[in-house]
């Protein structure tokens, strides 16, 4: 990921949704918690709350907030800000 890209809120929800979505278990996991149907996920790549939703559920869990990070190789904190950005 650019430095540029990082900075951008939804292009770094959108690449941790792609890695979210790379591993069945922890796909379903967000669908179940996030309450997001897959029907949700392609209408609302766009909306900012359904990209922070994406964004909080990887902050829920530590494991995978670190993993995502690590993934797109940014630091946890990024993560966090971009859904405090998305939410405002």
């Amino acid at each position: 990921m650019r430095g540029d890209e990082t900075n951008d809120p939804e292009t770094l929800a959108l690449s941790a949704l792609g890695w979210a979505l790379a591993d069945e278990a922890r796909a379903q996991r967000l669908l179940a918690l996030t309450g997001l149907t897959p029907a949700d996920l392609r209408d609302r790549l766009g909306d900012p709350i359904a990209l922070a939703a994406v964004l909080g559920f990887l902050e829920a869990h530590e494991p995978d907030l670190i993993a995502a990070a690590e993934a797109l190789k940014v630091p946890p904190a990024a993560l966090v800000e971009a859904r405090r950005r998305l939410e405002a």
